[in-house]
């Protein structure tokens, strides 16, 4: 569970904003949205592949 300390003087919209960027770094909802439809280990394992390929390539255009 995640927990927010409203400091005093502190507008609800700033607190809000703390909330959602904890929130996000849980990982809870990527989890969520990959188990709605099961893929399989050779596709995740492509599409990994293919984004540590571009990952590298915007790296190798970066030193260049």
């Amino acid at each position: 569970m995640i927990m927010i300390n409203i400091k005093d003087g502190e507008s609800l919209d700033k607190a809000l904003k703390r909330f959602k960027k904890k929130f996000e770094k849980t990982g809870v909802l990527r989890e969520l949205r990959s188990r709605q439809a099961y893929e399989k280990k050779s596709v995740t394992r492509r599409t990994e592949v293919k984004k540590a390929i571009y990952i590298q390539g915007l790296n190798q255009e970066g030193t260049i």
